[in-house]
């Protein structure tokens, strides 16, 4: 995979932005993504959605953060998740989407599933 400085310099910035954050977690589908965030270096809470019993006890789990970082897959079934999740907890805590967006500016939409952050790794660190 062809990556720029740019990127490279980019994605720094993305995981620093990520690990400031305070009293919130990124959500994520699964263990390879949370595997891949942590890769790039990120240290903060990471929630993998599959762990919860569906989307209500999931809704019911998290609220308890003052701030939810969605990345989910950038799919059909992630944007089912995020429209879901985004339904249910809307008035109940702070949804935060801007760094799935920023994740797609950075990479140019080479990343369409968070897993794929792994073949960043090596530039990263």
């Amino acid at each position: 995979m062809l990556v720029s400085e740019q990127e490279i310099f980019e994605l720094k910035k993305f995981v620093f932005e990520l690990n400031s954050i305070e009293n919130g977690a990124v959500v994520v589908e699964g263990k390879r993504d949370s595997n891949a965030l942590k890769k790039l270096g990120f240290t903060g809470k990471v929630l993998e959605f599959h762990r919860f019993a569906g989307m209500v006890d999931f809704a019911d789990s998290v609220v308890k953060h003052e701030r939810l970082i969605i990345l989910f897959d950038r799919d059909k079934k992630g944007s089912i998740l995020t429209g879901k999740a985004i339904q249910l907890l809307q008035r109940r805590t702070k949804v935060d989407l801007s760094f799935k967006r920023k994740l797609r500016m950075i990479t140019k939409g080479k990343i369409m599933f968070i897993e794929q952050l792994r073949s960043y790794e090596s530039f990263l660190t």
